[in-house]
């Protein structure tokens, strides 16, 4: 690797001053607000909401800087990756925080949490889930293929598709379906998008128990998922995917119940 000269240090330290400038900002508006929330204020809710944005906004602005050292330095910047990491996590803790973190379980066990954000439009929920989805798309794409963090972007990707889900108004997603509600588009996108998130979360765990951990809290959190998704699906009323959803389902829990036998007869061994 060709040595970086001072003069090539220097046009990337100003180069990046903005991205720092709105970083230091939007941390400075990030502590006065949770100030704000631990006063237990009316609209805690909606203002976590603001600090789901900020916290998408603050991962994109460093990720730009590890991008801006790969094209000028030809390094790539791993603080930096490893502050949008955790700023992405951060993100979807604030959501959890007002959606719930539930991977499989009836609507009714978090509708108390969604009534306080009931003013908030299909397009609104849609557009934020969207927006955090691609900050993580990014933030993969920044780290690459061949990066230590491979198997904990699949614990980022499950919850974000938790919460994904369990930010979606439910409650009216069958009326908002119909062509004519004015809130039709961002719910068939959303629920799209929450059809292939759920089944890729399940799809990812099994592939960390298979190739990484052999851990079988992953590979039961891959049935959660799946579970979460047949749950959605019957309440749709989408029978056909449900069905194969279920199938999906007795192939997963039988080679589950195959390994648990199998490992617990190594340990008597």
């Amino acid at each position: 690797m060709a040595k970086i000269t001072s003069a090539e240090k220097s046009f990337y330290i100003d180069r990046i001053k903005p991205y720092r400038e709105k970083i230091n900002e939007i941390s400075s508006k990030e502590k006065s607000m949770l100030l704000e929330i631990q006063k237990k204020c009316d609209d805690a809710a909606f203002k976590r909401l603001t600090l789901v944005e900020e916290m998408l906004n603050l991962a994109s602005y460093q990720i730009i800087i590890s991008l801006v050292s790969q094209a000028r330095l030809k390094v790539k910047e791993e603080n930096s990756l490893n502050d949008a990491r955790k700023s992405l996590y951060k993100s979807v803790i604030y959501l959890e925080q007002v959606v719930s973190n539930y991977v499989d379980a009836p609507y009714t066990d978090y509708e108390d949490k969604l009534e306080e954000i009931n003013s908030l439009d299909a397009k609104s929920r849609y557009r934020l889930i969207k927006k955090m989805g691609l900050a993580i798309n990014l933030l993969e794409n920044a780290y690459g293929d061949n990066t230590k963090w491979r198997w904990t972007f699949v614990e980022l990707e499950g919850r974000f598709a938790a919460v994904a889900k369990n930010i979606l108004d439910i409650k009216n997603a069958i009326s908002n379906s119909d062509p004519r509600s004015p809130h039709y588009e961002p719910t068939v996108y959303h629920l799209r998008m929450i059809k292939k998130l759920l089944n890729q979360a399940a799809d990812r765990y099994r592939g960390k128990y298979e190739l990484s951990t052999s851990r079988i809290d992953d590979f039961k959190q891959g049935i959660n998922f799946l579970n979460s998704l047949r749950r959605i699906l019957v309440l749709l009323g989408d029978r056909e995917e449900a069905e194969t959803v279920k199938k999906k389902l007795e192939i997963w829990s039988a080679k589950l119940e195959t390994d648990i036998k199998r490992m617990e007869s190594q340990k008597k061994v």
